[in-house]
């Protein structure tokens, strides 16, 4: 079986990332099928704490075709699993002003079991990502008059 991966691709672009950390997630049965099927994204999505415990938001899982009455909500705020020390950490991180927390993969591991990896990160300036994009470029043009 294939190794199913779900990225979010605007995140390294929009946030520099500064810790990251590997967690859980709470899913029903429908959720998890709809995840091994691709059917899911977290570009929209974010990571918050509520009543001591990490939260995702906005992060979209299809409802399963196959799939009864007993169909899940597609945007509904979904539990991450991390430990107690970490979530610690991550909670005294967030104090900082600017600082959020970033899902960038969704993927499955060799347990079959959902995982997704948050960063802790800080917004880009403007200015940050015009100089990505101009290293981009110039790494892309000397990869080319490498291969000439």
């Amino acid at each position: 079986m294939a190794k199913q991966e779900i990225k979010n691709k605007r995140a390294k672009f929009e946030f520099e990332f500064i810790e990251d950390y590997v967690a859980g997630i709470m899913l029903t049965g429908t959720e998890i099928k709809s995840i091994r099927n691709g059917k899911a994204s977290i570009i929209e999505a974010f990571c918050t704490i509520m009543k001591g415990e990490l939260y995702i938001r906005n992060m979209y899982v299809a409802e399963y075709e196959n799939g009864s009455y007993n169909n899940h909500n597609p945007r509904q705020d979904r539990k991450l699993l991390v430990q107690k020390t970490e979530l610690r950490k991550i909670t005294k991180k967030l104090k900082d002003k600017g600082l959020t927390i970033v899902p960038s993969i969704l993927f499955i591991n060799e347990n079959n079991l959902a995982k997704i990896k948050i960063h802790i990160a800080k917004g880009k300036k403007l200015h940050d990502k015009r100089t990505d994009m101009k290293d981009k470029d110039t790494k892309r043009e000397m990869d080319r008059a490498l291969k000439r």
